[in-house]
């Protein structure tokens, strides 16, 4: 008998689902989801810089039953976990956002909904989940204040701003496939045209690119942010920083929540890795504010490591569209339930009762 493809096997841990997802979906979406920019530098950091952070368990402390909940945002959610705001997503799956949300919703944890979802963010809100929106700045501010006034109709529970994309980071997979959204995955969001380019494809050109560089606007700036926190009255999150100091002034401007975040290393390759500046930005922000952590979270040890240095959650994005991918709606339920799983029995290895205690862990290798 020949060795079984890895693809024939049992998943039994979050990873399983990225080669599953590389054999049901097309190359050039593949190359869409799992690619970074220019040469992937800060792509392969993430992975690297979390895999050097020792967690120093604590024993003989008699924990024998976990609780995941945390609180984020003052409110309480099953786990310290919520899905990353990811565009198109039924680019891999039809079940789409609503399926994800859905699976979210049955988890209860928090979904966050892309300005470039491919599903109306009033539909996803209907999926069930406490969705909170992710905003790029556009160009057109009517646009950004119809989409304001959507959002908190929509029942949306947080407003979480993307800052780290002024242009798209330069993506060579995407060039070099010539990618574009196929006809029937649109930037629900918008209004219609807006996408005509995302579906444009031309080579060595991006649709999602030339989309992106006509629709968004460059030149955020602070008041911009001050602005929003004067316009909706829900919880604020400012998503992309790295730097310490752009995370105090977000929280002076009125942040209740910042995402250190280097987008999944798909924006300024050579940025650091999320996690390496973490501590920093915890110790920079102190109480004033709550910190997330986003990019390279692909296990309950990562959530593990992350809430050791300080984090009070994070936001895990390509292991639950690689799952979507497979099995829809079904295998994003399944994801997450095993992520509580993984993060169960680290909590439980490192002698926590609960996220919270995970805070007084010690930790190595950190950069």
């Amino acid at each position: 008998m020949g060795e079984r493809a890895l693809t024939d096997l049992p998943v039994v841990s979050l990873a399983d689902y990225a080669e599953r997802a590389r054999a049901v979906l097309p190359p050039d979406v593949w190359d869409y989801v799992a690619g970074g920019s220019a040469s992937e530098v800060t792509l392969a950091a993430n992975r690297h810089a979390l895999d050097r952070v020792a967690v120093l368990p604590r024993v003989l402390r008699g924990v024998d039953t976990v609780d995941l909940g945390a609180r984020l945002l003052g409110r309480r959610y099953a786990m310290p976990v919520a899905v990353a705001p990811m565009a198109y997503q039924r680019l891999v799956h039809p079940d789409g956002e609503r399926g994800l949300a859905a699976a979210a919703g049955a988890a209860r944890i928090p979904y966050l909904a892309s300005t470039l979802s491919s599903t109306p963010i009033e539909q996803v809100v209907g999926a069930g989940a406490e969705v909170w929106f992710q905003l790029y700045w556009l160009r057109d501010r009517a646009l950004i204040e119809d989409l304001l006034d959507r959002v908190v109709g929509a029942g949306c529970r947080a407003l979480v701003v993307t800052v780290d994309v002024p242009v798209l980071g330069r993506r060579p997979r995407d060039l070099r496939n010539a990618f574009r959204l196929p006809a029937d995955v649109l930037a629900a969001n918008l209004p219609d045209g807006r996408d005509a380019l995302a579906h444009a494809g031309a080579p060595g050109v991006s649709g999602i690119a030339a989309h992106t560089a006509a629709s968004f606007a460059p030149a955020l700036r602070w008041a911009d942010l001050a602005w929003l926190r004067e316009r909706v009255d829900l919880p604020l999150v400012v998503k992309g920083l790295l730097d310490p100091r752009d995370a105090v002034e977000a929280v002076r401007v009125g942040a209740d929540a910042v995402v250190v975040s280097n987008h999944g290393g798909r924006q300024l390759d050579g940025a650091p890795a999320s996690v390496t500046m973490l501590p920093e930005v915890v110790d920079a922000v102190g109480g004033d504010a709550q910190v997330l952590l986003d990019s390279g979270i692909r296990s309950g040890t990562d959530v593990l490591r992350a809430l050791a240095l300080g984090a009070a959650g994070v936001l895990v994005g390509r292991p639950l569209l690689w799952a979507l991918s497979v099995d829809g709606e079904r295998g994003a339920r399944d994801a997450l339930a095993l992520l509580a799983t993984e993060l169960r029995d680290a909590l439980t290895l490192a002698g926590c009762a609960g996220p919270a205690a995970a805070a007084d862990l010690r930790t190595l290798g950190v950069g």
